[in-house]
């Protein structure tokens, strides 16, 4: 596992990302993007600290940073890095670079807050201003060798982090007690502990434990929530209930080393879990082995969701599946990488089509109402000719002593 101290990510891996959003651009017509995100601003730059990007059509990019420029220099292989005091000194240093200021400056607007995307309408003298954060996920849901790599290195640090939670669950600790103590184990591996989430709605956060009724209630993909001592202000995650021997325990973990994310969910039980626990966990595990053999270049995320609920109701859980009745959700996974959920969401009705390079998160749950919630959670990779899984967690039911 490659020391964060030293980590950095290579010149020629910036160079083919810029590469790739630029012949995007041109293909869209678009001059200049202006990059302000910082996970976007750390994959074009390879470095997230205080600052702005512009990527022109063609030709080299500028990176300006108001701080810290010397740490930006270490990290960043791009050749043109400037020290600026104030943002408004952009408009004319892209001017005096290239010449003249981008006619068609794209944005980052599924992100941007409006004030601010007002304040840079004013500030920067384009004659016309485009979303382009579609073109910008598109060229990062396609990961290089390189990325997969990282992946594979988060991938070991969660495998080391859920063999520890075999030792460290035990009864009478509540679920918060037990999130606590595998999160240090993790962060002591490396994790950054902070999940980065694209919508603004949304919140990444690592310790969700869900013990017997707790997790009961709610459909556990969109914000699980525990039944017993959950603030109302957060309400999800791991609770105050006691978690007690012989009952299905769930545990999704969400993880981050060096940028890259991991998002795993496997059911444990102390002592032994109960036959209908074990049988639905055993259930979801094998929707999540089937619908990975059918996980192919070509197939669209529509045909996943589908299949995968055809073989809940087989199985027997059409009821229980993705939720109880009125409350269920509609999708059963993500894309996954430099952000926790990622295009595409594997959903209903969705059209769009898997593709060699791409990460996935596959997680078919299912509730029971008042009594307990199971279900699997694992990273894949998409390859020319099916899915290979990057999770190193075994694909099991871990019953603790």
């Amino acid at each position: 596992m490659e020391s964060q101290n030293h980590f950095k990510v290579p010149a020629a891996e910036i160079e083919a990302r810029l590469l790739n959003i630029q012949r995007v651009m041109q293909q869209k017509d678009i001059d200049g993007l202006f990059i302000v995100q910082r996970v976007d601003l750390f994959y074009f730059s390879g470095t997230a600290q205080n600052g702005f990007m512009y990527i022109p059509a063609q030709g080299p990019p500028l990176l300006f940073i108001r701080q810290y420029l010397p740490r930006a220099e270490r990290e960043s292989s791009i050749a043109d890095i400037i020290k600026i005091a104030s943002i408004k000194e952009i408009p004319g240093l892209i001017t005096d670079f290239f010449g003249v200021f981008p006619g068609v400056l794209g944005f980052e607007l599924d992100v941007l807050p409006v004030n601010d995307f007002n304040f840079y309408r004013r500030l920067l003298p384009a004659e016309k201003w485009v979303d382009a954060s579609a073109h910008i996920l598109g060229v990062r849901r396609i990961k290089s060798a390189w990325e997969i790599a990282q992946l594979e290195n988060t991938a070991a640090m969660t495998a080391r982090t859920f063999e520890f939670m075999r030792t460290a669950l035990r009864p009478g600790l509540t679920e918060m007690e037990f999130a606590g103590i595998f999160e240090t184990y993790a962060r002591r591996l490396g994790h950054a502990s902070h999940l980065r989430v694209r919508h603004y709605q949304t919140e990444g956060y690592p310790w969700h434990v869900l013990s017997g009724k707790s997790g009961a209630m709610v459909g556990l993909l969109d914000s699980p929530a525990s039944g017993e001592g959950t603030s109302a202000a957060f309400p999800v995650g791991a609770g105050h209930k006691k978690i007690r021997a012989d009952e299905p325990v769930m545990v999704d973990l969400g993880s981050v080393l060096n940028g890259y994310h991991m998002d795993e969910t496997r059911m444990f039980a102390f002592g032994s879990m109960p036959r209908r626990a074990m049988e639905a966990s055993l259930a979801a595990i094998e929707i999540h082995n089937r619908v990975a053999e059918k996980a192919v270049p070509g197939v669209s995320v529509g045909e996943l969701f589908d299949d995968a609920l055809k073989i809940a109701k087989s199985l027997g859980y059409a009821k229980q599946y993705l939720g109880i009745p009125g409350y269920k959700v509609n999708f059963i996974g993500h894309g996954i990488g430099l952000e926790l959920i990622e295009p595409y969401i594997i959903a209903r009705n969705r059209k769009d089509c898997l593709e060699a390079g791409m990460v996935f998160a596959l997680e078919p749950k299912m509730v029971f109402k008042n009594e307990f919630s199971a279900g699997i959670e694992s990273v894949f990779v998409v390859t020319a000719t099916g899915a290979r899984l990057i999770s190193k967690v075994p694909v099991e039911i871990f019953i603790c002593q």
